[in-house]
């Protein structure tokens, strides 16, 4: 299920689109074996034994198969979208929540793993931006280390296409930015000398 593409400004793009880390459907995959081979042990009994044990046997199979497929359209309905503009997150199936954190407000963004996590390629982000968002954590994130050096890379690339767009940022932020940009190799020592000289001229 990709991000509808009428939800997108005019120039924006989706950079990448993804559910959370199969992880999180290991409980209901648990739930399935287990409701699975307690109907194959009643089912395959003598007959005689296995009336009294048919109805609570459905019940444990309706509930689980409920279970099951609340945590599968929990894990189908949960987005994760990087744009060329903004970070956003979608949840829920009935009622919907989302968070959006526009990538020229993300100071920081960290991430942490545990070594089971490692083992298993997933883990957590915390992001820090400006404005009212403060800080943000995006949990079960595949690859979190990769998808950290992503946003840091689209942020850095938009910053520098609307680089004089009219962003309302004050002349510190602006140095700042453009120190992050230098410092991550997207400019150059003599980009970052002509444009602070640009910037401090009131370019």
């Amino acid at each position: 299920m990709g991000y509808p593409q009428r939800l997108l400004t005019e120039d924006e793009v989706v950079v990448h689109d993804f559910h959370p880390h199969w992880k999180m459907l290991a409980p209901a995959v648990l739930a399935a074996a287990l409701a699975g081979g307690a109907i194959y042990g009643v089912w395959n009994v003598p007959p005689v034994a296995r009336s009294a044990d048919q109805i609570s046997t459905l019940v444990i199979a309706l509930v689980a198969g409920a279970y099951v497929a609340s945590v599968a359209l929990r894990w189908w309905f949960t987005q994760y979208v990087l744009t060329s503009e903004r970070l956003i997150v979608r949840q829920g199936v009935l009622s919907r929540s989302g968070l959006e954190i526009p990538l020229e407000q993300i100071n920081n963004v960290s991430f942490s793993q545990t070594i089971g996590e490692r083992l298993l390629r997933f883990g957590d982000l915390v992001i820090e931006s400006a404005g009212s968002t403060g800080q943000s954590q995006i949990d079960n994130i595949p690859d979190p280390q990769a998808f950290q050096s992503e946003i840091y890379r689209t942020r850095d690339v938009s910053l520098s296409d609307r680089w004089g767009g009219g962003t309302a940022l004050s002349v510190v932020e602006h140095l700042e930015r453009l120190e992050g940009l230098r410092d991550r190799g997207t400019l150059t020592q003599e980009e970052f000398d002509a444009k602070k000289r640009e910037l401090l001229d009131g370019g």
